[in-house]
């Protein structure tokens, strides 16, 4: 039904939805008319790989130039509020700006949109494995390299958590009375030899499901 429809698109496009095809408009017109501001996305659609072929920029030929502007019309007459630019040709870029209403944000469409995003994982070079620089848009200008502090930190907390430093009395900070306690142990103690019965049958029943464990796939 159409409320369903609106629903869906609720939990899952209320942020971005992209494409301007007729009928992802009819969709962003839908989901508007259902009370959800909607940005459009054109150009790269990268929930659409597979369908465009991969990671390409957009727009370099006249013809599919034209198509994005009108991508860009429909999803305004549609009811977006903003549309995102992604790695168009700038002079594109510029010209979809000039024909809308509502402003554009650029990523890879060069400096004449309304405004401008990067993915911060790239911007700030929170991935520093080598294969990584591999895939990092040329758009995209580093401002930071903070992936080697992340790889630092995340070194450090393993080491902390396997000598048991971490988290320690420290990090632990909350605690029950003396009085909440002992009622607690009191309470456990209700109960002990059926919990542990249950605990041994669960881990009977777990072992016995688990394919894994039982054929001893990675030789354990």
């Amino acid at each position: 039904t159409r409320h369903d429809c609106q629903t869906f698109h609720v939990l899952f496009f209320k942020q971005n939805l992209q494409g301007g095809s007729k009928a992802r408009a009819n969709t962003v017109q839908n989901i508007v008319e259902g009370g959800v501001a909607v940005m459009g996305h054109v150009g790269l659609t990268p929930q659409a790989i597979s369908v465009i072929g991969g990671f390409r920029a957009q727009g370099r030929t006249a013809n599919r130039a034209r198509q994005i502007l009108d991508e860009a019309l429909r999803l305004q007459d549609a009811g977006c509020f903003s549309i995102v630019l992604e790695c168009v040709p700038s002079n594109v870029a510029s010209i979809i700006t000039k024909s809308l209403e509502i402003p554009t944000i650029g990523i890879g469409a060069g400096g004449g949109t309304s405004g401008q995003v990067l993915v911060f994982h790239d911007m700030l070079g929170m991935m520093s494995h080598p294969h990584h620089d591999q895939f990092v848009p040329k758009f995209c200008k580093k401002y930071a390299h903070v992936g080697h502090s992340i790889q630092h930190g995340l070194r450090e907390f393993k080491a902390d958590v396997e000598s048991n430093i971490f988290p320690g009395d420290e990090y632990s900070p909350y605690k029950m009375s003396k009085g909440e306690s002992e009622a607690f142990e009191a309470l456990l103690q209700q109960d002990e030899e059926e919990r542990q019965r249950k605990h041994d049958e669960d881990a009977k029943r777990l072992k016995e499901v688990d394919e894994y464990e039982t054929l001893n796939l990675y030789g354990k």
